[in-house]
């Protein structure tokens, strides 16, 4: 009997079972899941409307009190959970990214498996696995589809490939067999979606929006298949495949790793700064020239970066703050970091500084910065090349910033990136108490412990 694509696909699905995953997957599972609790929890802040936002919706949309919102005392029905938790993930621009598959895996898996994993009242093992399996689907639906064809057409695919993600992590919470986890997958095709239209939204509410879809969606997917609802047999590779709709680039040989011996979420980025991950290395790159060179912002009359030619218009003068490299570097020139808040209030209205430097800053594509990087892999590089008033010139590589895969965060940069994360909305002593929780949760028989230190 001839095997399907997405038969296929589901018969691999059972090595990310507790079990099957090798140490290092689930340590950088605890990793991307503590991380994205901090962004989460951070998006609870007092200074943000967003809590209130889906706390209302919670409360207006009600259905079975059986998944909490994070930070909140509410509980809602699993769906609405995932999608008012993915909401909240994305918010702060801040958690974890895989560049190479340009997806916002962790944001969208996460809630989606929170949601599930407390309505199935599951252990800490098969959260912890149900992360790990997500994530890794998720990147491979993405390294098929081709990141670059999905923005070609105006698809985000965080959210495309994300449902794919959210609905796996959920099936293998809810114990889904081959052959339901195969109705699953193509319930979530059917709804997966997500546009870049975003991007001309400078309240930054429906960028993040778009991760919470796609974590409801596929969670929807999995739970709908879980009661009996039939999907397309062959999502994948059927008449009409969900590739070939997205992208004008399906390759279906990426579906399947070339490596088996890691998983995707090694891959992860873990971002310090509230930015679209592909602009960290400039932002490094600044700061180590007015640190280390001792020039003075007032000093610099021009920058030049120098980003990845496949990846540079995304964040060339993009409208959106979190995604406009001259905006985020302006800033970091001027303040030393990037904050939500400089994402939300626009500097360049209230300091003459920033708009000026803004102004000054040129960004332009490097094929040889992806040439370098290698075939399957996403540069994330920039050459930073500051000019001063008089004349001088400084320049900075910067390969793999500080939290790439490749010069990952200590666990003391991680921890402390929570703390100041979640400074106001988690005391230092229940920042520690959560990250124990999460490093040991395959020992937890259950996620109330968990729950109890992220919801009031």
């Amino acid at each position: 009997m001839t095997t399907t694509t997405t038969e296929r696909f589901v018969a691999s699905l059972r090595d990310y079972r507790y079990p099957a995953l090798q140490d290092q997957a689930l340590h950088d599972g605890k990793r991307a899941l503590f991380d994205c609790l901090g962004a989460m929890l951070a998006a609870t802040a007092d200074s943000w409307p967003i809590l209130g936002l889906v706390e209302g919706v919670a409360k207006e949309t009600g259905g079975v009190p059986e998944s909490s919102l994070i930070g909140s005392s509410m509980r809602t029905n699993a769906v609405t959970a995932a999608l008012l938790n993915g909401t909240l993930a994305y918010y702060c621009d801040i958690e974890s990214h895989h560049p190479t598959a340009n997806v916002h895996a962790t944001a969208v898996v996460v809630p989606a498996a929170l949601a599930v994993g407390q309505r199935m009242q599951c252990s800490g093992a098969d959260l912890l696995a149900a992360v790990v399996g997500g994530i890794d689907a998720a990147a491979r639906i993405s390294f098929a589809l081709g990141p670059a064809a999905q923005y070609a057409r105006g698809f985000h695919p965080s959210t495309v490939a994300g449902t794919f993600g959210a609905a796996v992590a959920a099936g293998l919470l809810l114990g889904l067999d081959d052959e339901t986890f195969l109705d699953a997958l193509g319930l979530a095709g059917n709804s997966s979606s997500g546009l870049l239209a975003w991007v001309d939204d400078p309240s930054e509410q429906s960028r993040p929006l778009n991760i919470g879809l796609a974590a409801r969606n596929g969670a929807q997917a999995a739970l709908l298949a879980a009661a009996g609802l039939k999907g397309p047999a062959d999502i994948l590779a059927g008449k009409y495949p969900f590739g070939r709709a997205f992208s004008d680039s399906w390759d279906e040989a990426k579906l399947w790793p070339q490596d088996t011996s890691s998983l995707e979420v090694s891959q992860l980025f873990f971002k310090r700064w509230s930015c679209c991950v592909f602009i960290p290395a400039s932002v490094e790159g600044v700061l180590a020239i007015r640190d280390e060179d001792q020039v003075p912002v007032d000093r610099i009359e021009s920058i030049t970066v120098r980003a990845p030619l496949s990846v540079y218009e995304v964040v060339d003068g993009n409208p959106l703050r979190s995604h406009n490299l001259q905006y985020v570097v302006a800033v970091a020139a001027h303040h030393g970091t990037v904050r939500f808040d400089d994402i939300i209030n626009d500097r360049r209205l209230e300091d003459e500084r920033v708009k000026e430097l803004h102004d000054r800053i040129t960004v332009k594509g490097d094929k040889s910065l992806d040439e370098a990087a290698g075939a399957g892999r996403q540069s994330v590089a920039s050459t930073v090349t500051l000019t001063t008033r008089d004349g001088t010139r400084h320049s900075r590589h910067v390969t793999h910033p500080r939290g790439s895969a490749e010069n990952p965060l200590t666990e003391e940069e991680l921890r402390a990136k929570f703390q100041h994360l979640t400074e106001g909305v988690v005391s230092h002593e229940d920042a520690d108490a959560l990250h124990e929780a999460v490093f040991a949760i395959e020992q937890a028989p259950d996620l109330s412990e968990l729950f109890a230190r992220i919801t009031k």
